[in-house]
């Protein structure tokens, strides 16, 4: 019998599922935005952190002065003497959207500022990746899951601390172009069109000039492409999914000025290019087999495998040459310290000495993405059924960001949306099983007897018996053997997949209990995100609070340094400081430092670092040396407590500095392993100028210099400075600035040798004068 027509009603029902899905989504993306406005509504609308404030000046820059100028940017104002070239060491991506935000909206005569642009940038972004996430879920599981993930993700903690109002920082925009880039990789693998294979190499060039972790889709992918074929899963769909990406994708990302030749030079790209071998010698041994007969096709295959393995061999010696003539094998730094996390502590102490590139505990894993961490383990079960293209690379994606996430805590932002869409594909499983139970139990039971989980007795052959086939479908089926297979698949899914769906009826008290227990773990994740999002990751770095009996109190010292520096010292006056602030000296001062964020160059960092642990005569010459009129300290522990400051920091100064000049020995600042500011300390640590510059007046504070952060009294407590005079503390001592005292003992030999002679000349002149004189 021919196929009923499809009925009215289920095309209505169908279309306003549709309106349904685009008003909740629409919801989704206002509460994405809006979830991440605390920060400007609790404080104020300010740029977070470190690196947004370089962001934010290059961003002012490129509007200022157009996209050719900001290319060629030399800026002599950060790295001095050295400089650096802005166009050719920064990832462009967020810069050249944020800029083209600005002028489409005064083109529109909205006159928004290049700050409050930069500031809701991240939160205008975050709505996209939502949607992005309910486009890739979709992909992988249908609507109800795809809705479920955007949802997760829209308040998710872990992107939420990176997405906040103010935290102007590459993320921003990169975790939509990651998902996006997936999105289109399953969209082009499920339907094979050419077009979102095209769209696909551009969303990865958007996510190429965004952020430097593009690395991890053109690594995951290719993974994926060579899982499909190892299990027997190769189609033309495949092929179309992935050789266009590589090819258009690794032209464009290297239009990338900071990427450059290291799209084909570098290891971090070679698995891509050896899975685009295999997945040609794979091709072509099918064509040949759709072409010839059995027997020659033993033949050919032979020949084809002897040669693909002569072709593979041969890049595999191009690569293996490549790599060998590299100290680092072909890998930059941080890809190193993912694969081996102790290579960072043990060769580059610079990338170790960042907090968010220390592996998670625990704990943060609840923190960042909370309840999420229970439900993944059920989305990948049900990603197994069935298990598909899409549903593997979902898995595969899950994997692997639990991996990396469990090296760096900063890849807990590439989890947040692979646990996101798991969970949401476990939720949207469990719902319309027990909501299909409920429905079943109160509406179906005259209908159809219940059969209970997990029984298949009452199951007949006749359930899953295929439907008949029309004359003509026969004939077509006759002249085109593959859409034969297509059309029983088809028509038999639909009929097997109801009577799985009879076999996993619940019964009513426990459907109605588990759909209970399912919204009050939604409501306590709502809770727990609107609490992350409004107090732990709403705080800018730049302005502190903290609350007491008598109140809320804010600490704006860092704004108060910066605003001294800009007003009290010239514009061509060098200011040294430990890196984590040269952003920000370089932003909100606009005044040139020696080292800051980008830590391109290790020696320079750890120059200023052995200044730090040198004693002050020695730190003295070496910042004369580079031409530094004022030094800036951070001292968390004068009234405020802050963590954070220079003297928590101040080992890694010692480290640093000690792997480029070996008299800086980590030892010498230790007491029997232990780091001690106390009187147990050493006498080298006593006596550094991170000491001196951090305790110096602080006796003055409570009589009896007590560290609050470290609970001690200090060892040294009266001490002058000999080569620093100190210019300006803030109101709360939480920053220090000095000032380089002019080289008085050069000056004063000579001025003894002027003195000597100008003294010898006027006495003779004068004795002259007595000789001609006697009156006088």
């Amino acid at each position: 019998m021919a196929a009923p027509e499809t009925p009215q009603p289920t095309t209505l029902r169908h279309a306003f599922g549709n309106v349904l899905s685009f008003f909740v989504l629409l919801l989704i993306g206002v509460l994405a935005f809006s979830i991440r406005l605390f920060s400007v509504i609790k404080y104020e609308s300010v740029i977070h952190e470190f690196d947004p404030y370089f962001n934010y000046r290059v961003t002012q820059y490129l509007t200022k002065s157009g996209v050719y100028d900001f290319w060629n940017w030399f800026d002599d104002r950060t790295w001095y003497p050295l400089g650096r070239v802005i166009g050719g060491t920064v990832y462009p991506g967020l810069t050249l959207t944020a800029g083209t935000l600005w002028r489409i909206l005064n083109s529109l005569n909205i006159p928004l500022s290049v700050e409050t642009v930069c500031v809701f940038t991240a939160p205008i972004f975050s709505a996209f990746a939502s949607w992005a996430t309910y486009l890739l879920t979709k992909e992988v599981k249908g609507t109800g899951a795809g809705l479920t993930a955007a949802a997760l993700l829209a308040m998710v903690p872990s992107y939420i601390s990176r997405s906040v109002a103010g935290s102007y920082d590459n993320e921003a925009v990169a975790i939509f172009a990651l998902i996006f880039t997936f999105y289109l990789y399953i969209k082009t693998l499920n339907t094979g069109s050419l077009f979102y294979a095209t769209l696909n190499a551009i969303a990865y060039f958007y996510m190429v000039c965004s952020w430097g972790g593009y690395t991890f889709i053109i690594n995951l992918i290719p993974m994926h492409v060579l899982l499909c074929i190892v299990t027997g899963r190769y189609s033309s769909r495949l092929y179309i999914a992935y050789a266009p990406l590589v090819v258009l994708g690794t032209l464009l990302a290297s239009l990338v000025p900071v990427v450059g030749f290291n799209a084909v030079m570098t290891s971090e790209h070679f698995a891509s290019f050896l899975v685009f071998i295999i997945i040609h010698v794979v091709a072509l041994v099918y064509y040949i087999k759709g072409i010839l007969s059995p027997q020659m096709f033993k033949v050919a295959v032979t020949l084809v495998v002897s040669v693909g393995l002569i072709v593979c061999a041969a890049v595999l010696a191009v690569l293996i040459a490549l790599v060998a003539s590299s100290p680092t094998k072909g890998w930059s730094g941080r890809s190193l310290s993912l694969l081996d996390p102790t290579y960072a502590s043990k060769y580059i102490p610079i990338i170790a000495s960042v907090s968010e590139h220390q592996p998670p505990t625990w704990p943060s894993y609840f923190m960042d993405i909370n309840v999420l961490a229970f439900l993944v383990p059920a989305g990948i079960i049900a990603c197994f059924l069935p298990l598909s293209d899409a549903s593997s690379f979902a898995v595969l994606y899950i994997v692997t960001s639990v991996y990396f996430s469990g090296v760096m805590v900063r890849l807990m932002l590439v989890l947040a949306p692979a646990a996101c869409i798991m969970s949401g594909i476990a939720l949207s499983e469990a719902f319309d099983v027990f909501t299909r139970s409920i429905k079943f139990q109160l509406f179906g039971a005259a209908q159809d007897p219940p059969v209970n989980a997990g029984d298949t007795s009452n199951v007949t052959q006749n359930d899953v018996v295929k439907p008949e086939k029309s004359e003509d479908s026969l004939k077509e089926r006759s002249s085109r053997k593959s859409k034969k297979k297509e059309k029983e698949n088809v028509e038999t899914v639909p009929l097997v997949s109801r009577t799985e769906k009879r076999l996993l009826v619940l019964p009513l008290e426990a459907s109605l209990i588990a759909i209970f227990l399912l919204v009050l773990l939604g409501a306590f994740y709502v809770v727990h995100c609107v609490w992350a999002a409004a107090e732990a990751y709403s705080a800018p770095s730049i302005v502190l609070t903290s609350r007491s009996h008598d109140g809320l109190h804010v600490f704006d010292d860092f704004r108060e340094a910066y605003a001294w520096l800009r007003h009290n010292t010239d514009v061509d006056d060098k200011v040294a400081s430990w890196w984590d602030y040269g952003y920000q000296t370089t932003a909100m001062a606009n005044r040139t430092v020696i080292v800051d964020n980008n830590t391109w160059n290790n020696t320079h960092i750890a120059t200023v670092g052995t200044a730090m642990s040198s004693p002050e005569k020695a730190a003295w010459e070496i910042f004369n040396s580079l031409d530094v009129k004022y030094v800036l300290v951070v001292f968390g522990v004068g009234l405020v407590g802050y963590p954070s400051d220079d003297i928590n920091k101040f080992l890694w100064m010692v480290r640093i500095g000690g792997g480029v000049f070996p008299h800086i020995k980590e030892p010498d600042y230790l007491r029997d392993g232990q780091y001690r500011i106390d009187s147990q300390a050493t006498p080298t640590m006593l006596n550094c100028l991170m000491y001196k510059l951090s305790y110096y007046r602080f006796v003055e504070t409570d009589g009896r210099g007590f560290d609050r952060v470290r609970h001690t009294e200090i060892g040294k407590k009266y001490f002058k400075l000999t080569h620093f005079e100190e210019v300006f503390t803030t109101h709360h001592w939480m920053v220090r600035i000095y000032k380089l005292k002019s080289p008085r003992n050069r000056i004063r030999g000579k001025t003894k040798k002027s003195k000597a002679k100008s003294t010898s000349t006027t006495s003779s002149r004068r004795s002259g004068a007595r000789k001609k004189n006697p009156w006088h």
